[in-house]
């Protein structure tokens, strides 16, 4: 346990989880603060339709200042209750007040809270994404050159860069964003308004209290707002968390895997490691496990409310509250930031990754593309001789490079009739893998020019979407003020 306790201070996150929005008192914006800013735009929209007099909304703003000023107190219960607001709200201004639930439900309003709430928080898990995938690229630029093995299958395959290899983590985070930023425009819809499911008999101007909260517009039927729309914009959110956790997770697996080997070329630095209490010599690297241990937390918490949902009639309670969606989105914030955490004390043996793609042929490829290109050799014959190098030098425990000249000469002949084609010193820079990196010629690919656009294309978008956060916050924050100064005009 004592491990568990130093590698979450040296990671900088915590393994608790969150309490409900509802129940917190730490901030402004938990389900009462939400409550209150909706209480505050069903009046000015009330007093704008006439359907309030100026006087009686006076009482009812003076009223809820005077709440809101209480629950500021220490120890204030921040009811997400409506109709605790409203007993308040009538001891102050009398029975009159209750006119301010005119064409509403504790209904549309839990609705809209939870909404309020959920958007809050997406913007904060991009943003915490955001700087996750900065950190990433800042990575991958510095080591962009780096030789190491790729692997499929769990076997060492061809060649690369950490540059091209961190850049595919990178693409699936811009692939993350854009799943989430389409996920806040979904949450980002006011469903009040619509009262319990079928609106009520007063005139409400429901597109002005979606513009006074600073929703980008209105959920139209009245029915989906509350009771169909409530399950899948939760889901899709949830959703978009933990495919991001699976890729986190996968990335995490890759350098655990390291570990295996007496020399990883991935590895954690070894304040962050931990000693074993028996044995000496073993470095375990448990700020992965963290990660991992997050990752699957997220996906746990995200199919939890995927299951809340599932075999409900619509209308149920099941699958309304937001809790486990913010649960699941609070799991993702640290998730993250062990994430960045292990990118900050990440180290890449280049030596050592080098020396163990040189202990193997995973440059047979470039091998045979060799004898195609300069010697119009077909490529199933081509592959075949690469097959055979790899074969012989295997049996005879040969790295590439330790293959002589008349071996590289003899294996041709054995495997295809004929003399080799072109001379040994091409095959011996087919089986160079630097030289195969940087002999690609395909977009996308490890190649060092491709590289650098891919990076700078990365970090351009990385912008574009930081852009994105802070319009969306600057919009909220916008329409909070423009709300609260209507508010107080009614004063």
């Amino acid at each position: 346990m004592l491990v568990i306790s130093r590698i979450i201070l040296l990671v900088g996150v915590s393994l608790a989880c969150a309490p409900s929005w509802a129940s917190r008192q730490d901030t402004e914006h938990d389900d009462f603060a939400h409550i209150m800013m909706i209480n505050k735009a069903s009046l000015v929209m009330l007093v704008e339709q006439k359907l309030l007099p100026p006087d009686l909304a006076r009482n009812i703003a003076t009223a809820s200042i005077r709440i809101e000023d209480e629950q500021r107190e220490p120890g204030a219960i921040r009811s997400s209750n409506y109709l605790d607001f409203e007993e308040r709200l009538l001891q102050l201004a009398g029975s009159e007040a209750s006119r301010l639930h005119t064409g509403r439900s504790r209904q549309d309003i839990g609705s809209t809270y939870r909404r309020m709430a959920l958007r809050e928080s997406a913007l904060q898990v991009v943003e915490s994404l955001l700087d996750t995938r900065a950190a990433l690229l800042e990575f991958a630029a510095t080591h962009a050159d780096v030789i190491i093995p790729a692997y499929t299958h769990g076997v060492q395959a061809q060649p690369t860069s950490v540059g091209h290899y961190l850049l595919a983590f990178s693409a699936a985070f811009e692939r993350d964003a854009e799943r989430l930023q389409s996920s806040y425009e979904q949450l980002n819809r006011s469903p009040l308004g619509a009262a319990a499911l079928g609106t009520s008999g007063f005139a409400i101007d429901r597109k002005r209290l979606a513009d006074l909260l600073g929703f980008a517009g209105v959920i139209e039927n009245s029915y989906d707002a509350n009771l169909v729309s409530s399950v899948d914009s939760k889901i899709e959110f949830a959703n978009a968390l933990a495919t991001s956790a699976i890729v986190v997770g996968q990335f995490m697996q890759n350098l655990h895997v390291q570990y295996q080997s007496p020399t990883p070329w991935f590895l954690l630095s070894e304040e962050v490691t931990d000693v074993s209490s028996i044995m000496p010599q073993k470095r375990n690297p448990r700020p992965l496990d963290l990660v991992r241990l997050l990752a699957s937390s997220v996906v746990s918490s995200s199919m939890a409310v995927t299951l809340n949902a599932h075999n409900t009639n619509s209308g149920m309670n099941d699958y309304r509250p937001a809790t486990q969606t913010l649960v699941t989105a609070t799991n993702a914030l640290q998730m993250y930031a062990a994430y960045r955490a292990v990118l900050a004390n990440l180290e890449v043996d280049e030596r050592r990754a080098l020396n163990e793609v040189n202990a193997d042929y995973s440059t047979m490829t470039e091998v045979a593309d060799t004898l195609l290109r300069n010697a119009d050799v077909p490529f199933r014959v081509a592959h075949h001789y690469a097959s055979e190098l790899t074969s012989y030098g295997r049996a005879h425990d040969k790295r590439p490079v330790d293959l002589s000249d008349t071996e590289l000469r003899d294996i041709y002949v054995a495997a295809n009739g004929m003399v080799l084609p072109v001379s040994v010193d091409l095959i011996r820079a087919a089986m160079d893998p630097r030289h195969m990196v940087e002999a690609r010629k395909g977009l996308g690919g490890p190649q060092p020019a491709e590289v650098d656009r891919m990076l700078a294309a990365h970090r351009s978008a990385l912008q574009e979407e930081r852009r994105w956060v802070t319009e969306k916050q600057r919009e909220l924050h916008a329409a909070a003020a423009k709300l609260e100064k209507r508010f107080r005009s009614l004063l």
